[in-house]
């Protein structure tokens, strides 16, 4: 689709005068809200809770610290709750932050906000444009200073998109957010986009490429390795587009598309990258567990739950990644395991167990209750012996005794779960019943099709109705979750069932990721009898029919990002007595989704190791090392499953002697003994030591302490070795 000629374009003069302007902001708050049915029909996305606070709390904390000084809330479903919440929030009596609602009940896209922001004529200048689930700590220093500096010299630059690395895995096709996998062509040398594809899984490792993009460029590089942060920089004229463009409905697939293919008009759209800072949307279930997690373990700094960035916050943040806020009753029998949020007022039973999960303010769980790896949002009451794994519950709700959700379960507002009832996994329940036609996300980018189009009753008045003067018949005809419950069991479209498995809280299923390795290895061997594959990321030269790798170091980000998972599995490993079998697959599943390696596992396996060592209370060296003794004889056969050569051992070696010069350097004292510990039990062969001194004999001194610390018992590995011999 071709831009209009009549599109307005703004002077260098003009540009001068705008630079001068306050800094603002256009935050769109109804982003893909329909992938959070069915709890988006009864509240607005933003302000679901993430960690406890509310979604749009981190956009705004964010856009305040960038600079930003009035930001323009656009809302459409449920726009009343929208604008009561930031009326009486803290975000309506900041100096220097001034934030505007503009509210409308017809807009069913980003196009239809963009269109009738223009018509209001409050926008004076370039403005950061962001959606109300987005979480950053970016600097917008940089990125704006390259977009005023571009405009400058090219008044076409009309946007500026914010991107960082992110590699999806090769079987999924996925990002680590649950998102497709997007490929991008970028000019290196300018940062120029040049192609965008977020559909292109239906490609099967190929994309097609017009020769004219290398027409009057040296090289394009070709990504499938960036993740689209939905920050962008734009200078007026994007309003204007939208305006006199009426087919620009979704922002990415209509006016980006259509941008780049435009050779008319010639605007231009660049991309600036991320390296260090934190920048995520919530799209899905999947990316609403993901920052969930990034936000816990300090990812997104200074946006974390223990910083006051929303107000008077109680939460204090403890050993392990466990965060309390203040008036919690615990009873001493229950267990709260590593990277929990606990809220205020909230009661935990006996011997009930918490772990890899948050629950919300005003809670009321019971004994002998397991949780993992869930979501509790406010003034839950979950009974006796009740089994949550993997699983969103939201405010009200009531979970009777024995009842057990399964993982990729969601369950609605004030819903109530039967005694014993099992919720399937990836089901979904709420008090309204599920509507008989869906319209896709395409259609309804930034609207929930409950807003101007259907009407719902609200849960207020279907609560009510069901717990005063119902009779049983009545309860009973909407009791589809068991004995003593209330609420419909949504059924999950034929279709549908694929991105469940894809975009749910819950990991992908062990024997799905069997399906999915053998579906690509088929796939492969296809790929390759055809001769089609897709390369890495890489650069394409004029007249060369193929890519040469641009950068072979491993992103860092992606590193860390998987040893905090694995570390994450192993702490609720320890914590919970999981077996051994289980571990293993739970490991093997975030390797597959990281494209990571034996070698990485074993190395972030036995950093865990170490690392739990180390923070077991001790009082000399001796009883540290009777601490890591304890963990590598509990954890052998775990860290053994990923040691199938000497390769992987020596990684091990590696990661240790990294420990003891920077995060552990308590166990610097103890590196020969441990590693003559870890031979006596037959984790590390004797060829992996001496390989690995090998290697250090030619390294330069300060690089062999630790060698040297060793010398006693390499000497008599060598020694031993020549006796064999």
């Amino acid at each position: 689709m071709g831009v209009k000629k009549g599109t307005t374009r703004v002077s260098e003069d003009t540009v001068e005068e705008l630079a001068r302007v306050p800094l603002q902001a256009i935050l769109l708050a109804d982003s893909f809200a329909q992938k959070f049915r069915p709890i988006t029909l009864e509240r607005p996305k933003v302000l679901l809770p993430l960690a406890n606070i509310p979604m749009i709390d981190y956009t705004l904390a964010w856009l305040e610290s960038a600079g930003v000084e009035e930001v323009f809330v656009f809302c459409c479903a449920h726009s009343g709750q929208v604008i009561d919440y930031l009326t009486n929030s803290k975000w309506f009596n900041q100096p220097n932050f001034s934030i505007k609602t503009i509210e409308s009940h017809n807009s069913v896209s980003a196009g239809d906000a963009l269109r009738l922001i223009y018509e209001q004529h409050v926008i004076h200048g370039d403005f950061v444009l962001i959606s109300g689930d987005t979480l950053s700590n970016m600097s917008l220093t940089h990125v704006l200073e390259e977009h005023k500096e571009r405009r400058k010299k090219d008044s076409n630059a009309v946007m500026t998109m914010v991107i960082r690395k992110s590699k999806p895995s090769p079987l999924t096709r996925q990002s680590r957010l649950g998102t497709d996998e997007l490929f991008m062509a970028i000019d290196p040398d300018t940062k120029q986009l040049l192609y965008y594809e977020d559909k292109a899984d239906h490609l099967k490792g190929t994309i097609s490429l017009d020769k004219m993009l290398l027409a009057d460029k040296s090289s394009v590089s070709v990504h499938n390795d960036k993740q689209d942060c939905y920050i962008d920089i734009c200078s007026p004229e994007v309003l204007s587009l939208f305006t006199d463009n009426f087919d620009y409905q979704h922002l990415r697939r209509h006016f980006v598309k259509g941008l780049l293919v435009d050779d008319i008009m010639g605007y231009k759209i660049f991309t600036h990258e991320i390296y260090s800072s934190y920048a995520a949307r919530i799209d899905n279930f999947r990316s609403y567990d993901t920052i969930s997690k990034d936000i816990i373990q300090r990812w997104t700094y200074p946006f974390v739950p223990d910083v006051q960035f929303t107000g008077n916050s109680t939460t204090k943040l403890e050993r392990l990644g466990m965060y309390r806020a203040s008036g919690i009753i615990q009873s001493s029998s229950a267990q709260i395991g590593p990277f929990t949020v606990i809220g205020n007022g909230t009661t935990i039973g006996d011997n009930t167990r918490i772990s890899n999960s948050v629950v919300g303010d005003g809670c009321k769980i019971g004994s002998n209750v397991s949780v993992e790896g869930s979501y509790i949002w406010h003034n839950v009451t979950i009974e006796d012996g009740c089994t949550l794994r993997h699983a969103i519950v939201c405010d009200g709700v009531i979970i009777k005794s024995g009842a057990v959700l399964e993982p990729g379960a969601v369950v609605s507002f004030k819903v109530r779960i039967g005694q014993q009832f099992v919720v399937p996994s990836y089901s979904k329940v709420s008090l309204l019943q599920q509507p008989t036609k869906q319209d896709s996300d395409e259609e309804l980018e930034y609207a929930d099709d409950s807003s101007g189009i259907v009407e719902f009753p609200s849960i207020n008045s279907t609560s009510a109705k069901l717990t005063s003067d119902s009779s049983e018949a009545q309860l009973l005809a909407i009791s589809e979750v068991g004995a003593g419950g209330v609420g419909y069991l949504w059924s999950v479209g034929e279709g549908d069932f694929e991105d469940e498995l894809r975009q749910s809280v819950a990991p992908i299923p062990a024997d799905k990721l069997a399906e999915i390795i053998q579906a690509a290895n088929d796939e492969m061997e296809m790929s390759a009898q055809d001769g089609n594959t897709l390369p890495p990321s890489g650069e394409l030269q004029p007249d060369s029919n193929s890519f040469n790798s641009e950068d072979n170091i491993e992103d860092r980000d992606d590193s860390i990002f998987f040893e905090k998972e694995v570390e994450a599995t192993f702490l609720r490993a320890v914590h919970e007595d999981v077996k051994e079998d289980h571990v293993i697959l739970e490991v093997n599943s975030l390797r597959l989704s990281y494209n990571k390696t034996s070698v990485d596992c074993a190395g972030a396996l036995f950093y865990s190791m170490m690392k739990l060592a180390i923070e077991t209370p001790h009082s000399s060296t001796s009883e540290l090392f009777e601490n890591a003794t304890s963990v590598i004889g509990t954890w052998k056969r775990v860290l053994k499953s990923y040691l199938p050569s000497i390769d992987e051992e020596i990684e091990v070696i590696l990661k240790f002697e990294e420990m003891c010069l920077e995060s552990a350097r308590e166990f610097s004292s103890l590196f020969a003994k441990v590693l003559h510990h870890l031979y006596d039990v037959e984790i590390l062969q004797e060829e992996a030591i001496l390989n690995w001194a090998a290697e250090k004999e030619g390294a330069d001194e300060p690089d062999k302490v630790f060698l040297k610390q060793s010398e006693i018992f390499i000497k008599w590995l060598n020694e031993a070795s020549e006796e064999e011999d």
